[in-house]
């Protein structure tokens, strides 16, 4: 090769060297708009948020600058709940005795549940359908510190689905009872207990609110009501266990799982205001009494799908028939009168009565909202122990 051909080699490659470090003219003007539009970008995330917090730029219509920020302690409060509360979650085991109907046989069932200590000197709260509505014929419990015990049922209700237990022990850690009443869908939930049997005592599963107010049927004739939902883990053994918020309180006491092809995740736990009452009186008294209004009532919506009519509000208890000498009658409740609300709180149907009430005692002074023709009225209802022979 000679001299010219050498160098005109090389002013060859060294044009080809520039154009591929380069862009060609017609892509050069979009390169750099390009690249100027990544750095703007950049710098706009940057400087953005404190402009705004510096009221150098006002966001339209009014807008708040809201910022969501993770809610990294959930990672620490979970095991700081279940730690705080499993040494107040039990095992509760049964022993039923059961007779074949055809012949004869004796047949023993066993059980597994769980329970929460309510009170140091051995009050348990469980579920109704734990100790087979107090029909078993041994309930043990068992203690986070290995210990078992015998328990007898002080009191159960299988409308509501509790129970309350009682051991001979003295100075037991007890749980924290929180208010059901502020809860919010979203929040989180945490649920303790024995899903699957004492093999897996005081498993801990973790979730949120997913709704309030829940009402599932259960069998034919039973329905519950006013229930939380939750996403956290619930299965049979877990039952009578806590469901509990980020503080450790006790806000629920889980009853029941939904499962199908089409959902999972639809656990049911039974609000702690509706047991509060409850397990205070029985701890004070030993026993709870319930209290009544004496009416014999219907659903409101019953009414209108039964008798095609139309009455003056749309959900509430219509009273056929108020009973003499009840504290309703002294109240000047008649027949005809819609209960729409008890103490501020609205009533849809007779269930939802019958579960407020369990929530006073005898000598308890209530405001009963009524619907009667066109006007609404307020009378004060003292309430009285309900006679043994009333169901």
């Amino acid at each position: 090769m000679d001299n010219n051909e050498f160098l005109n080699s090389n002013l060859d490659n060294s044009q080809a060297y520039k154009h591929h470090r380069r862009p060609p003219g017609p892509f050069r003007g979009f390169f750099y708009a390009l690249v100027g539009a990544i750095i703007g970008g950049l710098l706009v995330s940057l400087l953005l948020p404190q402009m705004i917090e510096n009221k150098l730029i006002s966001l339209p219509n009014g807008q708040q600058n809201i910022v969501i920020e993770p809610r990294t302690e959930d990672l620490t409060v979970i095991p700081a709940v279940a730690q705080k509360a499993a040494p107040t979650v039990v095992g509760v085991t049964t022993v039923t005795i059961q007779r074949d109907m055809f012949f004869g046989i004796l047949r023993e069932g066993q059980g597994v549940g769980s329970g929460i200590i309510v009170h140091s000197d051995g009050y348990i709260l469980t579920n109704d359908h734990v100790v087979n509505s107090g029909k078993a014929e041994k309930i043990n419990v068992l203690f986070s510190d290995g210990t078992e015990k015998p328990a007898k049922v002080l009191w159960t209700n299988n409308v509501l689905d509790l129970a309350v237990l009682k051991v001979d022990a003295k100075n037991l850690p007890t749980a924290d009872l929180g208010d059901s009443d502020e809860l919010a869908v979203g929040e989180m939930a945490i649920a303790i207990g024995n899903p699957l049997g004492l093999d897996f005592q005081r498993s801990v599963t973790s979730g949120i609110i997913s709704g309030l107010h829940r009402s599932i049927q259960i069998s034919n004739n039973v329905t519950m009501e006013n229930l939380i939902q939750t996403d956290a883990s619930i299965n049979p053994g877990n039952s009578g266990g806590p469901l509990l918020n980020s503080r450790g309180e006790v806000i629920g006491i889980n009853s029941a799982k939904v499962s199908s092809s089409e959902a999972e995740g639809l656990g049911f736990a039974i609000p702690i205001n509706q047991a509060k009452p409850i397990v205070e009186q029985i701890i004070e008294k030993g026993k709870f009494t319930m209290v009544y209004l004496g009416i014999t009532g219907v659903d409101v919506e019953t009414i209108k799908q039964q008798y095609n009519t139309e009455l003056s509000v749309d959900e509430g208890v219509y009273v056929f028939k108020v009973e003499k000498g009840s504290p309703g009658e002294a109240a000047g409740l008649g027949n005809g009168d819609i209960i729409t609300e008890l103490n501020g709180k609205k009533i849809s149907g007779m269930s939802q009565l019958i579960r407020e009430l369990y929530k006073y005692k005898p000598g308890d002074v209530v405001k009963v909202k009524i619907s009667r023709g066109d006007a609404f009225k307020e009378v004060d209802v003292k309430l009285e122990a309900r006679p043994e022979n009333l169901q």
